[in-house]
């Protein structure tokens, strides 16, 4: 399975680098305030769905532009076909594929693609996380305050900004630095990679974090929501670190909790 997932995203990677020549040229909408869509982003979802679809007809899925097919099946392949629209749309070279495979309520399978610098990062439930290949960990820094954490800043609904910002300033003063790259599929990778941390973000959705999970719970890490359960995949609200730093961060994050925050009931 993990193989078509790939098939999959590469084939949506030339779709994208095609249209990375010439963004001018693409027809933009606005879904949300703050929130685009691009031919490009469906033309890549489409792909990756028949890639799929063509492998496992009976599959489910559930794709940030198409919605919902098949959803009472055993298996639902989740997709994000560009992570990073806003990024892409700017020329900002910093978006990627995410597809993610949950079986049974499981995820199993991910697949996070960076057309840009043609990194592929994979991780298959129990088996570990590969960036082209080569094993990948997470890092063994055991201080906060050593860290380089990435985070999202909340962009198309404000209602937990003052939350948000309340959050930001004690990571800002409690490690050596903050980073907000833009794409959270990509950001979960960099926690899987070792590149950074960690991770913590508010409200995003399935298909922007399921992938990015994986990778990083294969990786030796730690997910979870901010009370470091796991709600994180439905509620969208989610920490990502090493095990050390993953405990830090829920001690910066806890004071600032409103109810609406914390793992429902």
């Amino acid at each position: 399975m993990l193989s078509i997932a790939i098939k999959a995203a590469r084939k949506a990677g030339n779709i994208i680098n095609r249209a990375s020549q010439d963004v001018g040229a693409l027809t933009v909408q606005s879904k949300t305030y703050n929130d685009f869509v691009s031919d490009v982003d469906r033309a890549a979802e489409q792909a990756i769905i028949d890639v799929l679809k063509d492998a496992y007809p009976d599959h489910g899925f559930l794709g940030e532009e198409s919605g919902e097919s098949n959803q009472k099946a055993d298996n639902i392949w989740i997709i994000d076909p560009l992570d990073g629209t806003t990024n892409f749309l700017h020329s900002f070279p910093q978006y990627c594929i995410s597809i993610a495979l949950q079986q049974k309520g499981v995820l199993t399978q991910a697949v996070i693609y960076d057309p840009v610098r043609n990194d592929l990062f994979t991780a298959t439930k129990g088996r570990g996380a590969f960036l082209n290949d080569k094993r990948i960990r997470v890092t063994n820094r055991s201080k906060l305050q050593d860290s380089l954490i990435a985070t999202g800043f909340p962009f198309r609904d404000f209602t937990h900004l003052d939350t948000y910002l309340a959050m930001l300033k004690d990571m800002i003063k409690k490690t050596t630095g903050i980073r907000r790259p833009g794409s959270a599929a990509l950001d979960l990778a960099y926690v899987a990679a070792g590149w950074t941390d960690g991770f913590f973000e508010i409200n995003l959705s399935i298909w922007d974090i399921a992938a990015g999970g994986l990778l990083v719970q294969e990786a030796g890490g730690i997910v979870g929501d901010f009370e470091g359960n796991e709600s994180w995949l439905n509620t969208g609200n989610i920490v990502a670190a090493n095990p050390k730093v993953f405990a830090q961060m829920l001690q910066t994050l806890s004071p600032h909790l409103t109810e609406s925050l914390k793992t429902p009931k």
